[in-house]
């Protein structure tokens, strides 16, 4: 890489933690408590909508690999669903949200169902939001563009991320989102014009790329698509989904942010999309393997020096602005939901967030270092979190879906159960039991306590 691309990086940072770590003005109080943990409820249509899309586009580089792999099936597979997810969220969730005293999700769960479902909902609101996968993505872009050790670039990066936060929290989250917005689109916006007009357009692409790059299914079978439209469920269940609707100015805003963040997702699977597409195109020498590096080798390899510096900002953008949301809430869990709940903390929510922002960032750094674990943990979490969630979630906005105390707790407890097992069992023999994915275990399993809850709440109303 050019000289400048490093100095490039190293000013990124220098902006992102100027930009978003000056203190705001200083509330007392409750509003202190709501400034720190929701910005005061007064974000705006174009923040909401900045802080949404960036902070729930981390995934950057695995967006790179599934192109490079399969082509446009990525847009049908990490976008659609997700689309169509969101979408669900807005019409049928984000308004009521926003109208919700809650200031964190596992709060909602606990005035709806009491103590026990709330704090299950904590611990795995907590231990979910730990953005690990996202600070070993960030760690190897510090690597490949300074040459340090991959544990100092983790060091570094996990060490940023807490004193961005620490002053203005939340604020400082939305503001840093914002500037992230910005990078993460720039940097496609203008790699993708320059790569389609120095090597040509489809015409380019088709000859040089698989035919199966150019079908909905990527060549895959289609059990392995579908499967993703029932994990895209997990966005129902999503702590910064309603994080943001918390925070929203107004219910309006919180539904039609999420509309816009839709069309901002689709804009920018378009670019990504088709940008992982060239990098097959041109890294013909890559081994298919090692097709998470398809974005960074393109980027070395076909880019001028300036460029290859503000694509390497644009990814880190990307995954820093998820890095920074998922461990504000983990910290906002355990500050608010866990340790909030002491005698000691209770009247100090400010400090317990901080204490939380420590600790959230020890485990994750932890969980990066153990890498060879953390994509596995990442799924099998996901599985348990939207399993174990999405119907007392969704029953604590929707008063039609809403379980009895007792039937949330015994839901929560059996299918957390069930799910955490089918997850190890899958992870100790490298195939799921009987063939069935832990999602649709988990799933099957709640739905069958849910009807019947319900049919025993219709039993004891009729006597």
């Amino acid at each position: 890489m050019s000289p400048v691309d490093p100095c490039l990086m190293l000013l990124y940072f220098a902006a992102t933690f100027v930009w978003a770590a000056r203190r705001a003005r200083q509330d007392k109080g409750d509003d202190a408590k709501v400034d720190y943990l929701l910005a005061g409820r007064r974000l705006t249509l174009p923040a909401f909508v900045a802080s949404m899309v960036s902070s729930y586009y981390g995934g950057v580089l695995g967006v790179g690999e599934y192109s490079f792999k399969y082509g446009l099936s990525n847009w049908l597979v990490f976008g659609l669903p997700y689309y169509l997810s969101a979408a669900l969220f807005a019409v049928f969730l984000a308004g009521r949200a926003r109208q919700a005293q809650a200031l964190t999700l596992p709060e909602q769960i606990r005035a709806n169902y009491g103590p026990g479902p709330g704090l299950i909902a904590s611990a795995i609101v907590f231990a979910t939001s730990l953005p690990a996968a996202y600070l070993v993505a960030l760690s190897v872009l510090i690597q490949v563009v300074f040459g340090v050790p991959l544990l100092a670039a983790m060091i570094a990066a996990i060490a940023f991320a807490v004193l961005t936060i620490w002053r203005a929290g939340f604020r400082a989250v939305v503001r840093s989102n914002a500037l992230q917005f910005a990078l993460m689109f720039g940097g496609f916006l203008v790699t993708l014009p320059l790569l389609a007009s120095e090597y040509g357009t489809l015409d380019f692409l088709t000859a040089n790329t698989p035919a199966s790059h150019w079908t909905w299914n990527g060549g895959r079978p289609l059990q392995s698509i579908l499967v993703w439209y029932f994990i895209a469920l997990s966005t129902l269940v999503e702590p910064l989904f309603y994080q943001r609707c918390f925070a929203a100015k107004s219910p309006r805003v919180a539904r039609l942010g999420l509309f816009a963040s839709i069309g901002c997702w689709i804009t920018f699977d378009f670019l990504s999309t088709f940008t992982g597409i060239y990098a097959r195109a041109l890294l013909t020498d890559l081994p298919i393997e090692r097709a998470a590096e398809a974005y960074p080798l393109m980027a070395q390899r076909f880019l001028p020096a300036g460029l290859c510096g503000l694509f390497f900002i644009s990814m880190a953008a990307t995954v820093l602005s998820t890095l920074d949301g998922g461990l504000f809430v983990s910290a906002s869990t355990l500050g608010r939901d866990l340790l909030g709940r002491t005698r000691r903390f209770q009247a100090r929510i400010l400090w317990a967030t901080r204490l939380g922002l420590i600790a959230s960032a020890l485990l994750s750094l932890t969980l990066a270092w153990l890498s060879q674990s953390v994509v596995a943990l990442w799924h099998g979490l996901g599985s348990i979190s939207t399993t174990t969630l999405l119907l007392p979630v969704l029953g604590a906005f929707l008063p039609r879906l809403k379980m009895s105390p007792r039937g949330a707790t015994v839901h929560m407890a059996l299918v957390f159960t069930l799910t955490s097992a089918w997850v190890i069992l899958l992870n100790l023999n490298g195939a799921p039991p009987l063939g069935v994915e832990p999602i649709f275990v988990g799933l099957g399993l709640g739905i069958l306590i849910w009807i019947a809850d319900r049919l025993f709440g219709r039993f004891n109303a009729t006597l």
